[in-house]
């Protein structure tokens, strides 16, 4: 055999114990004893326990915030080699993003339903929102000192098309009651994410349970009882 056959040879069966490895998942009891890194909640448990560990996929987090501290996405970034985009209205927030998160373009916004809009955002510690009257809720916090800033706002649908996504794998939103109209400026049926993680305070619960429902989309009640703050949704299953 010449060395040009062996070499043919190893490169074949190299390539058949590659094809032969099999993908691990995210391990089976993730959800009762899993540690998350990163996530405030349980929600980074919650979303390697839905995806199995899928790499490769396209998030999409309104709400960002820090770029690793309570974040949703970082785990699918940093270990699963996901990309996607990441969505603020608090500007100093990207050097974190620029310096620490290659696959992810962050977007200094207020999501909102329409958009080229100005709009008063109020902001306390790492609390955010367009309803100053909500942050009061946290008044007792220690690092409660509210300020008022100027954001323009995007639809989720303005944004999307101009950065040429085209499907999304995870969603994420966590914009303290802002949720309604940036759902209502976004086009669920077009992009279809496999599944959503949004915020849900009582004031917003009825417009979000309405929406999923007219959209064709079902919460997911097994991780009700693992997260107070936020509800999943996925598309229905028929």
């Amino acid at each position: 055999m010449t060395r040009n056959m062996k070499v043919a040879v190893a490169l074949v069966a190299l390539g058949l114990v590659v094809g032969c490895q099999k993908h691990e998942g995210a391990p089976k009891d993730i959800l009762t004893s899993g540690t998350k890194l990163y996530s405030q909640f349980n929600e980074e448990l919650i979303i390697r326990h839905f995806f199995d560990d899928r790499r490769g996929g396209v998030f999409v987090d309104v709400g960002s915030w820090h770029w690793r501290d309570g974040s949703t996405t970082y785990y699918l970034e940093k270990h699963l080699g996901w990309s996607g985009l990441a969505i603020d209205a608090q500007e100093p927030l990207r050097k974190g993003y620029v310096e620490n998160r290659p696959g992810t373009k962050f977007f200094s916004y207020a999501v909102s339903d329409k958009s080229g809009e100005k709009v008063k955002f109020f902001l306390a510690g790492q609390l955010s929102s367009t309803h100053g009257d909500h942050l009061k809720l946290f008044e007792k916090a220690k690092d409660y000192k509210p300020q008022e800033i100027e954001v323009e706002t995007i639809t989720m649908n303005d944004l999307l098309e101009r950065e040429g996504v085209k499907k999304i794998d995870f969603l994420s939103m966590d914009i303290e009651e802002g949720e309604p109209p940036a759902l209502a400026g976004f086009d669920i049926a077009k992009y279809r994410p496999d599944l959503i993680c949004i915020e849900a305070g009582k004031p917003v619960r009825e417009a979000i349970t309405t929406y999923f429902a007219a959209h064709d989309y079902e919460r997911i009640e097994e991780y009700m009882k693992l997260d107070i703050v936020n509800w999943y949704y996925r598309p229905k299953r028929h």
